[in-house]
């Protein structure tokens, strides 16, 4: 017997972010979207708004309903500025499972939360009610059992995911600087002047030095592997004229002793179960190989003691829509490839 699709909604379904989740949902063979809402609904074609799902849905774009006024869910997702669903959570209906791809409740510690985001932390019951949604780092058992996650950030993705193997094992030392370059969407849909083709075609510049707010996530998960690891970690972005990508190399030190041997099993073993880890060994990955799917592409080269990470996923997808659709398959006792098994771009 076939079980009947869940239904889910998606709210912030104007963005990129929510688009691609739409691409998603839309072709997975367990789900029915029932309800796509966003602040600038106007009950137009949902098409009109994302042209790339013309044929595939006939659904409108909403307003969020009001409390009382949803329709029967099994899950939202919200892919809202930071700051908006810390409201909005309380009011969902109780029945519904959340998934918040925005970064209101991916931190513990509501003082770093404040003063990264530079807005007001949840309250520290209703954070509490989340779980941190990167499957490959966070036990599986626990993204099952949860009724509400925190999707990660999309250079927290990358830069955790580059480390982990390392530091569950005890191979580097305390001091690491990353180097992470991303793509335009990831600054959202709404369009300013660092975002405009105009001036970011040709553009390449570091941006919030020291103060972005991946950085404290990066050090949360990593410190859950090593505790008290991670004080010591620099990371700096940077934007570049990709549209979509995120591109992390990641410099480290190998402790005394520890060969390239040692890291190549650290990182294949860590990653042996992982569908979506693809491992590139001793050569650097491109943006090119995981553009528009959930692919993780790692590779590494050293010289000595000295340890260069590189660490390459698709902004809108592992590191956003692609991972949100990953943990909702694991909140249904899905297998984490349904929807999600599907090659990049080719060029």
């Amino acid at each position: 017997m076939v079980a009947a699709a869940k239904k889910v909604a998606v709210i912030g379904a104007s963005g990129f972010a929510g688009g691609e989740l739409l691409r998603f949902l839309l072709a997975h063979p367990g789900i029915e979207v029932v309800l796509a809402a966003a602040s600038s609904g106007s009950g137009a074609a949902l098409a009109d708004t994302h042209p790339a799902l013309r044929g595939m849905t006939k659904l409108s774009l909403e307003k969020v309903p009001s409390p009382g006024a949803w329709p029967q869910l099994d899950l939202v997702f919200l892919c809202l500025p930071h700051g908006a669903s810390r409201d909005l959570v309380p009011t969902l209906p109780a029945e519904a499972k959340v998934i918040d791809l925005g970064g209101d409740f991916r931190l513990q510690d509501a003082e770093a939360f404040a003063s990264f985001y530079g807005c007001e932390p949840p309250p520290a019951e209703l954070q509490a009610t989340f779980v941190y949604g990167l499957a490959e780092v966070t036990p599986a058992g626990e993204i099952a059992a949860a009724r509400r996650i925190a999707n990660p950030g999309c250079f927290a993705s990358a830069c955790i995911l580059a480390l982990a193997p390392l530091l569950e094992r005890g191979l580097i030392e305390a001091r690491v600087i990353i180097d992470a370059k991303t793509g335009s969407t990831g600054s959202g849909a709404k369009p300013s002047a660092s975002t405009q083709h105009a001036g970011r075609v040709n553009s390449l510049y570091a941006y919030k030095s020291y103060a972005h707010q991946h950085l404290p996530e990066i050090r949360q998960a990593l410190a859950k592997l090593a505790p008290g690891w991670g004080e010591e970690l620099v990371m700096q972005a940077h934007s570049t004229p990709l549209v979509r990508g995120i591109f992390a190399t990641v410099y480290a030190q190998l402790r005394p002793g520890i060969s390239v041997a040692v890291v190549d099993a650290a990182f294949h073993e860590y990653y042996a179960a992982q569908p979506f880890i693809r491992l590139a060994d001793h050569r650097s990955p491109n943006t090119n190989w995981s553009r528009g799917s959930n692919f993780v592409d790692i590779g590494w080269v050293s010289q000595g003691r000295e340890l260069t990470v590189f660490a390459s996923l698709d902004n809108l997808g592992k590191g956003a829509a692609g991972q949100a659709v990953q943990n909702m398959n694991l909140m249904f006792g899905l297998p984490q490839t349904t929807g999600l098994w599907h090659a990049g771009g080719v060029i």
